[in-house]
């Protein structure tokens, strides 16, 4: 698959009862929300599902959705075992929606891998699921001909897709200004920005190593409601976002300026020593088209984000320091 396309390969995935889930093959337990009487899926099927994931407690752990609703396309494979990830998929067609839970014991037992830490405590693994597209194999079809064909389908509906998000950005820009009431002034790059305490004199330039507090965030919310939160300096923001990484340094990061996406850069130059500022970012002056998967990102994705300068630290006599760079530096 081209650039863009998210592939994920069915895992197997063991499911176990609950009182209002239907039974299926191996202990499998699911209920069907919508069945639209299409042809079900079937082995070696390549389809587009979207989902939301959550843990026994109820906490999302991921959305499909809140990345602009793309899904994600994989090839369906053999069952491994009764009650496998591909006991669920079998059961349904084109437009079909479900829910199911996956026992994280019965998975350990039959793929002998340890239960994810993140679900050391819990039983289950929810998930609700849509199949948005099953696209199959015609008869007597070569493989390398119904991959292509695959591929050449998937590539235009991401396309598409992309082509609805680079045209709603605007709209989505006003709406965020307007619920917000935000006064900004525009750069003539686009970049948008509120200086809140212009800090010090001496402003960071490009080659100076900045510490930085600073939250970035979507300007669309979350499923849940909550704001989209997808990198912090602040641990209690982490936390409470569901972001935390317990490898992440919650403390004034520190990144040479020139390093990071461009709207970034110009807007932490605005500031000085103690300045803080909110930054609108336009797509174009950060992920555009592509934008950051391993952010959860999505194409023509504008930002916001709260910054506040702690120090600037000038280079001392020829080339600047390369200090590391937020998750917001430049591909």
């Amino acid at each position: 698959m081209k650039k863009g396309i998210i592939i994920l390969f069915a895992a197997t995935l063991g499911l176990a009862a609950c009182n209002d889930y239907k039974k299926g093959p191996g202990g499998l337990m699911y209920k069907i929300h919508k069945d639209g009487g299409n042809e079900k899926i079937k082995e070696g099927d390549v389809i587009k599902v979207n989902f939301i994931q959550k843990s026994e407690k109820d906490s999302v752990m991921f959305n499909t959705y809140d990345l602009g609703g793309q899904g994600q396309i994989f090839p369906v494979g053999k069952m491994a075992y009764p009650g496998d990830m591909n006991d669920v998929l079998f059961l349904f067609g084109e437009g079909d929606s479900a829910t199911f839970k996956l026992n994280l014991d019965t998975m350990a037992k039959n793929t002998g891998q340890p239960k994810p830490p993140t679900n050391a405590k819990d039983t289950y693994l929810i998930f609700t699921v849509k199949i948005e597209k099953v696209f199959k194999k015609g008869a007597n079809e070569a493989d390398s001909t119904f991959q292509r064909r695959a591929q050449e389908f998937f590539q235009k509906d991401y396309t598409a897709s992309v082509a609805k998000m680079k045209d709603a950005e605007a709209g989505k820009v006003k709406k965020f200004i307007a619920d917000n009431d935000l006064k900004l002034q525009t750069s003539p790059s686009g970049l948008q920005y509120v200086i809140t305490t212009p800090g010090g004199a001496v402003k960071a330039v490009t080659g100076d190593t900045v510490k930085l507090n600073y939250t970035g965030k979507l300007l669309t919310k979350k499923s849940d409601g909550k704001d989209n939160i997808f990198d912090t300096t602040n641990e209690k923001i982490a936390k409470e976002a569901g972001i935390h990484n317990a490898m992440a340094q919650y403390a004034p990061r520190a990144f040479t300026v020139g390093g990071a996406i461009p709207g970034f850069d110009e807007g932490v130059k605005l500031l000085g020593k103690g300045g803080k500022a909110i930054l609108l970012i336009p797509s174009a002056l950060a992920y555009g088209e592509g934008g950051q998967p391993q952010a959860k990102i999505s194409p023509y994705s504008p930002l916001y984000f709260e910054v506040e300068v702690v120090d600037i630290i000038k280079p001392k006599g020829g080339a600047a320091p390369v200090a590391p760079a937020p998750p917001v530096a430049a591909n």
